[in-house]
């Protein structure tokens, strides 16, 4: 178990007593989110490529010494984490790379990387005596708490728009979780929660406000370089909606970097939704503040148009020496099937959102011959069966003969 030394405002760079109850800054509200920090010099010698291969948990309690628990027993018993790492060399040569890395975090237990962060969660949540959790989610968040929850016996509360895709509603009804369609948008549904929470006593899973919740998103990072053995791609191509997801691979190259295991932190290349973009227009007009906005995409798991998270995202970008694009739904719906096609890949709209950037990045002219690249797809297709019947087409209806076969195989010529 790793030892939380303190918790540190992005804003303001107040410090706060791991042993309190604070969440963000007391000075700067709500923007003011805080990072965990650990005493990394006891660290460095417990966490080390030996000390991992030795290690037979299939899952990311085998990160716990860069973990904030107190206690491995509040885990979740899940698997999450350990998701497929494909190289293409299909894509490394169409790009002009040296190579191309696949990271399908989508085959996660609830089918999307947010598993990672409800983990942690769920285990922090336990770890406070706490009985019952909360989020509000746009999907994927929700779905992955209440499996996690399910799991960890705590009583689990949800607030999503009333226009999240009709799966991942499923998914939470079947966990048993107590869900609550919110009219109008995602940020109606969070400060309702946020309100409820606070009423009700409910633990509080909320990743831009829970700083822990990070630590889980982060380790996706520590899996990617052990995999690589701690030789990282030079750039990293990841969703950004609420910016959480972002700033848990910039705290994992991080804290690999504080306790010496690599050297330099890879290029984060960040990709919104054009019709969802704040933190991409904050970026390219070098603001250090966000614009709320209006949001329009089918990219349900990143529509957000008042990011939580942003300081943290714009910090990851920046201090990384990365870059943001943004990619239009038509693009979107284009990577869908070009990455199942050629990788074998089913990834939801935000899912592919960071392939479908590496594409338009690509069209800039701004990947070099000698690099290796990665990218992350975040969420599994079936999570929005409605989108990918926009992407995939139609079948072929015939009647049950070899000669309506035929007429239909004619026809493609």
């Amino acid at each position: 178990m790793a030892l939380v030394k303190k918790l540190k405002c992005v804003l303001c760079g107040k410090e706060f007593d791991p042993e309190s109850d604070t969440f963000t800054c007391t000075d700067c509200g709500p923007d003011g989110t805080l990072d965990v920090l650990y005493d990394y010099g006891e660290i460095k010698g417990k966490f080390t490529p030996k000390a991992l291969f030795q290690r037979k948990e299939k899952s990311i309690s085998r990160y716990i010494d860069l973990l904030p628990i107190s206690d491995p027993s509040f885990f979740p018993n899940l698997k999450v984490g350990c998701s497929p790492l494909y190289e293409s060399s299909f894509w490394a040569k169409k790009l002009g790379v040296r190579q191309v890395l696949i990271k399908d975090d989508g085959r996660n237990p609830t089918a999307s990387f947010k598993d990672r962060a409800s983990f942690i969660g769920v285990a922090k949540a336990k770890e406070a005596g706490a009985t019952s959790i909360s989020c509000a989610s746009t999907g994927n968040a929700a779905s992955s708490l209440a499996g996690c929850a399910a799991v960890g016996g705590l009583d689990c509360y949800i607030f999503v728009p009333e226009k999240a895709p009709i799966n991942k509603v499923t998914q939470l009804l079947i966990y048993g979780a107590k869900v609550f369609l919110v009219k109008e948008t995602y940020e109606d549904a969070f400060r309702l929660a946020s309100k409820a929470i606070e009423t009700y006593g409910w633990y509080n899973r909320n990743s831009a406000i829970n700083p822990y919740l990070v630590e889980g998103k982060k380790t996706c990072a520590l899996e990617l370089a052990e995999e690589l053995s701690f030789d990282l791609p030079d750039k990293v191509f990841v969703s950004v909606g609420d910016g959480c997801i972002i700033s848990g691979f910039y705290k994992g190259f991080y804290d690999l970097k504080q306790i010496g295991l690599i050297d330099e932190i890879p290029e984060l290349i960040g990709v919104q939704a054009e019709g969802a973009a704040p933190i991409y227009k904050a970026f390219i007009e070098g603001k250090n503040f966000i614009t709320k906005e209006k949001t329009n995409t089918l990219a349900d798991s990143i529509a957000v148009g008042e990011p939580r998270n942003w300081a943290k995202a714009l910090r990851a970008v920046r201090n990384s020496g990365g870059d943001m694009v943004t990619v239009t739904d038509e693009e979107i719906l284009e990577a869908m099937r070009l990455l199942a096609r050629t990788s074998g890949v089913f990834g939801e709209p935000a899912g592919v959102a960071g392939f479908a950037g590496l594409l338009k990045y690509a069209q800039s002219h701004k990947l070099k011959g000698d690099e290796s690249i990665a990218v992350i797809v975040t969420g599994n297709g079936l999570k929005d069966s409605e989108s990918a019947r926009k992407a995939a087409g139609r079948p072929f209806v015939v009647e049950p003969t070899l000669e309506a076969v035929s007429r239909i195989l004619g026809s493609m010529n």
